[in-house]
This record gives C-alpha cells, structure tokens and sequence, in this order.
C-alpha cells in the first residue's frame, strides 16, 4: 500500500514520509489534515475530527471492512493466484477518498508511466487546486476544471488535445452530478463513465476497484494479467478471471504487487 501510494501521490496535495501518508480531506465542509501511519497489522489516522469521520476516511481508504478471510479461502486454491495471496494474506485493496481526483489522475495515467501522471496531476493541482491547511492543496473542484477553455488546460498541464478534452468532459460531468463512491451506483456510474469521451473499459474497471470498492471489479484489458493469465486479449482474461469472482480486484492488486516487487 505504501508503494502506491507513494507511486501515485499527487505533488502538493498528498505526501508520503515512511509510513505515514498526509492529505488535505473535506470532513463536515471544512479541510482538515489528515495523517494515515500503516503497519503491519494496523492503521492509525490522526485529525481534527471527530473518531467516527475518522474511522470512516480510514475504512473507505484502506478497505477495512473486507473480509480477508473470505479472499484467502476463494483465492488461496488457485493455480495462479493463490501462491500469492498465501504469501501475503494481509494485503488489501487502496481505495481513494476523492472520485473526481481519482478520476482525472486515472485518465492523466492513462499509456504514461506513473512518473509522467504524477508530474501532469501535479501541474493540474498547483494551477487550480485551492490552497488547504498547513501548505497543502486540495485537490481541484469539478466545476473549476469545467469552466475552463481545454486549450487552456493542454497548454498548462502540458498533455495533449485529445486528453485535455477528456479531462473536461470528465470535470464537466461531475459537475453535472456524477458522483463515485462506495455508496453509488455501481452500474449507473460504469454506464456514464463509459459514455465519457477519453475513458476506457481499464479506466473504468480501475475506478471501480478502487473508488467504487467493487471488490469484483476487473481491469481484463490489464497488461499484467493477461501476462499472468497467458491470454491475447480481455475477453480471454475474463474468461480465465471466472474463478476469481467475487474477489476479482483482489486477484488483480496481489498480481499488480507481485509485479511491482518482482516476486
């Protein structure tokens, strides 16, 4: 969990310092700081707000409330998988506490490295996120990215034409009312990301995963699972991702850490 968050930490509105992860939340319609310590067996959060807000951030940011037990049971069989969901029993899966900001990383990430979206969010962030407690940005709001000319934001973000009109029609739509979050609809939200101009079935499947807490959620078009799955495309990884279901997010993050750990 540390190495993603760290890998897709937005400069300027989240950071990561050893174990402990620090960002700017809304809680009650005030901006607090929010600080996560991650050990073993435990997180920690720490802010000023009340235990419950707290203990909500940290159960929607690190999956809390999914039973571990039942993933190792479905997974720990399987021929591909269950290896490395035995090896590390523990891991979950990281939620994001912001759609939108989750939403428009994604698609800054999309057929970049995680060095370049970083850099893209960062400059993003740092033209019109709104300035939050102690130095840190909140990240920014829907209607700001919106209300922009998408020349304005190519020329600034430094992407190109084509993915800063898809950053517009994703502020845009938020704007008029999309939410992501765990609570939502599930396939009405996948229905009006899909309709969205510059998102993708992986991007969606992504958002899914790790915004929508859809524990079956499943990127097929992945290039580390069809590697893992020897499949030639998304069909065949979601046909040999059956034996997953219900915990197909899970099987993709335990494959996604094995890559990223080479182990």
């Amino acid at each position: 969990m540390l190495a993603s968050l760290t890998a897709h930490a937005v400069p300027g509105v989240e950071t990561v310092d050893g174990a402990e992860v620090t960002r700017a939340v809304v809680l009650g319609g005030r901006a607090t700081l929010v600080t996560a310590r991650l050990t073993d067996d435990r997180v920690e959060v720490r802010g000023d707000a009340p235990d419950p807000a707290l203990r909500a951030v940290a159960t929607r940011w690190f999956g809390l409330d999914d039973d571990l037990a039942a993933v190792v049971d479905a997974l720990g069989p399987d021929r591909v998988v269950g290896p490395l969901v035995r090896r590390r029993p523990h891991l979950r899966v990281l939620g994001h506490l912001d759609g939108f900001e989750a939403t428009l990383t994604t698609v800054l990430g999309q057929q970049v490295s995680l060095a370049a979206a970083r850099t893209f969010s960062g400059r993003l962030a740092a033209a019109w996120g709104e300035p939050g407690p102690d130095g840190f940005l909140l990240f920014p709001r829907p209607e700001t990215i919106a209300a922009l000319d998408p020349d304005e934001v190519q020329r600034t973000v430094r992407v190109t034409g084509a993915r800063a009109r898809a950053l517009h029609a994703v502020a845009t739509a938020f704007a008029e009312g999309l939410d992501l979050g765990p609570d939502v609809d599930r396939v009405e939200a996948r229905r009006r990301l899909h309709a969205l101009s510059g998102v993708g079935p992986w991007t969606v499947e992504y958002l899914a995963l790790r915004v929508l807490a859809d524990r079956d959620a499943l990127p097929g078009g992945d290039v580390v699972l069809r590697r893992a799955l020897g499949a030639d495309g998304t069909r065949a990884v979601e046909a040999a991702a059956q034996a997953w279901r219900p915990w197909r997010a899970y099987a993709a993050v335990h494959l996604w850490t094995a890559h990223a750990f080479a182990l």
